[in-house]
């Protein structure tokens, strides 16, 4: 349901999320239309400095040291680890969208932003947080969830995250919808304008998963969105 909204700036925060080189380097963690991305992120960050919002990198790189391997987890012949690893060059932030001095930094070790310690605390009295990045239905979702878990209203900016594919990001993007308690849902042109203290029409959540669709039309009722 398309609704107005204005965002308390001075308790909104740009969170983005995992903008790392592997996802146009390493084979296996390539995002589909990743350039399209970035360079959507780059203008919102862009806005959200302009407007002295907030900003809050997030990024992952596997620390055994600070978190040791999981059940299951998949190791390298070595023992490392088998993707993010600490020491790889490839986890670095892509220049276009990489963190500016007194913007803080968190490595995290799992999907969710919040799994890791220092990261709550740096959103301390956020009420908003404006959400991009990949991959939309890992590191996005969880981190999505667990905001909504602490009362922090998120609004997810739908053109601004990516995947392995389109149609991955996309359903990523319906299914966070039909569950985005007290959040909202916009393209990159609507949020650069509310972080400007404009007021917008959003799509925001009424009822149970009012959201449907099949492997035809997941474009149809993301664009709807």
């Amino acid at each position: 349901m398309q609704v107005p909204l204005t965002l308390p700036l001075s308790r909104t925060a740009l969170l983005p999320i995992d903008l790392q080189e592997e996802h146009r380097t390493d084979p296996r963690y390539l995002v589909e239309g990743y350039a399209e991305v970035l360079g959507r992120v780059g203008r919102l960050l862009g806005q959200a400095r302009a407007a002295g919002l907030r900003v809050v990198h997030a990024g992952f790189r596997r620390d055994f040291a600070r978190v040791p391997p999981r059940p299951f987890e998949p190791l390298s012949a070595d023992g490392s680890a088998a993707f993010s690893d600490l020491n790889d060059p490839a986890t670095a932030f892509c220049p276009e969208v990489a963190p500016i001095p007194g913007e803080p930094v968190i490595w995290k070790n799992d999907l969710s932003c919040f799994s890791d310690p220092d990261f709550a605390p740096t959103v301390a009295g956020i009420e908003w947080l404006v959400i991009c990045g990949v991959w939309t239905e890992a590191c996005v979702a969880a981190t999505v969830r667990d905001a909504i878990a602490r009362g922090i209203r998120v609004l997810l900016v739908k053109d601004a995250v990516g995947s392995g594919t389109v149609a991955m990001s996309q359903s990523g993007v319906i299914n966070l919808a039909n569950r985005l308690y007290g959040g909202a849902v916009c393209d990159t042109d609507m949020a650069l304008a509310l972080m400007t203290g404009a007021e917008r029409q959003v799509w925001r959540l009424q009822g149970s998963a009012p959201l449907r669709y099949t492997g035809g039309d997941i474009a149809r009722v993301w664009r709807a969105l």
